[in-house]
């Protein structure tokens, strides 16, 4: 009888005397499921981070700040500088002329309506050539802001999220009175978290006179971007840091993503550890449990090593009950689960994604569990000595 046979016959034993350690079983099971269904929750906020700040950036369109700025809260720029980067090579000419868009973005305080506390949203202004250069947005509800009047179009997420958002509300900010005339939506991405109105009265809302954020140009395709950027920046009439759109909101998310990572890997060790002693425990009482029957078993002539991995093969197929379970429930609990978080002053609206990448993570590391949490008693049940399992009652 070779290994392989012998493998089977015993793990099939062993699966078949599963009811009788049911208890024991169900508790290393439901500790790997809390394991897999805590780190896969966590690290969907991430997923789901990265991918509404990965949607709003486009490879075709170049973000333009003062130099140094590195976000666009931070930055600040003249309005005459637009004109300029809309002279540099590959930007797109459209009707109007080159399709730039200046922008002027600034904090408001709103409450929230899940807390009744305040939170920051982001207060855009923009021109015409705004909705040339995210062609995303669009509006949902109501209608687009007429330019020259007090009116204002929010994201979806803003008018979900915040007080007086919604159709009609008036919004009191700066030294206006802004009326919500649309709903507009940019396909789930950052835009969605803010409020935008004409730029020279949002300018002179907050006494900005011709200043400026930022400046986004459309470019004629992905490919002429390092050109563009190197017209900008041999340029001496300006000092401005230039990154294509998609590269900078990646950007954005990197610190965010990198601390979800690490609280949610250093959750995983510590869960992780504690479901690893259960199934140790579990296994040993399974195997002292059995000391007689494999005693037996290596009586008869079958080797250690089908008794090993019978032992491996029971703890594995415990991991993967709970990683499965552990996987599902956070799919059905936390997919599309809908939440904000801070980035550079201002809220973010974002929905978590339990992907089948995440989900088969989780798995791994259920198994990797299992393997690890059987080890120790495999090792005894080979160990032990025939003489000593046969006197077991």
């Amino acid at each position: 009888m070779n290994w392989l046979s012998q493998l089977v016959s015993v793990s099939g034993m062993n699966f078949r005397n599963l009811g009788k350690r049911l208890d024991s079983s169900l508790v290393a099971v439901i500790g790997f499921a809390g394991v897999v269904l805590v780190v896969v929750a966590i690290l969907s906020v991430r997923n789901g981070f990265q991918a509404t700040l990965g949607m709003t950036g486009s490879p075709d369109v170049a973000i333009v700040l003062r130099g140094g700025a590195g976000t666009e809260v931070n930055s600040g720029l003249g309005g005459d500088v637009a004109k300029l980067v809309g002279e540099a090579p590959g930007v797109v000419q459209g009707a109007g002329g080159p399709v730039v868009s200046p922008e002027l973005l600034v904090q408001i305080s709103l409450k929230k309506r899940s807390n009744g506390m305040y939170s920051n949203v982001s207060f855009r202004g923009v021109t015409a050539d705004a909705f040339l250069v995210h062609e995303k947005i669009h509006v949902v509800s109501g209608r687009m802001f007429t330019p020259g009047l007090n009116e204002v179009i929010v994201g979806a997420n803003a008018a979900r999220s915040f007080r007086g958002l919604r159709l009609g509300n008036v919004l009191h900010s700066g030294r206006y009175h802004w009326r919500v005339v649309g709903v507009f939506d940019d396909g789930g991405g950052l835009h969605n978290s803010e409020i935008w109105a004409s730029l020279p009265l949002l300018q002179g809302a907050y006494q900005r006179g011709n200043s400026i954020s930022s400046i986004y140009a459309k470019l004629t395709s992905a490919s002429v971007f390092p050109a563009f950027a190197r017209a900008l920046g041999s340029n001496p009439q300006l000092s401005v840091s230039v990154e294509r759109e998609s590269a900078y909101f990646a950007g954005q998310a990197k610190g965010m993503s990198l601390f979800i990572s690490i609280v949610g890997g250093i959750i995983g060790v510590l869960m992780g550890g504690g479901a690893i002693f259960g199934a140790i425990n579990t296994m040993y009482t399974a195997v002292a449990a059995r000391a007689r029957e494999i005693a037996t078993l290596r009586a008869l002539g079958f080797s250690r090593t089908p008794v090993l991995l019978s032992v491996l093969l029971e703890a594995l197929l415990l991991g993967l009950a709970g990683g499965v379970c552990g996987g599902l429930l956070a799919y059905l609990l936390f997919n599309n689960f809908e939440a904000s978080t801070f980035n550079q002053f201002s809220i973010i609206a974002f929905r978590f994604r339990v992907t089948p990448q995440l989900l088969l993570q989780g798995i791994v590391y259920a198994l990797l569990m299992g393997l690890l949490g059987g080890l120790l008693p495999a090792i005894r049940a080979i160990r032990a000595p025939i003489a000593t399992g046969l006197r077991q009652v």
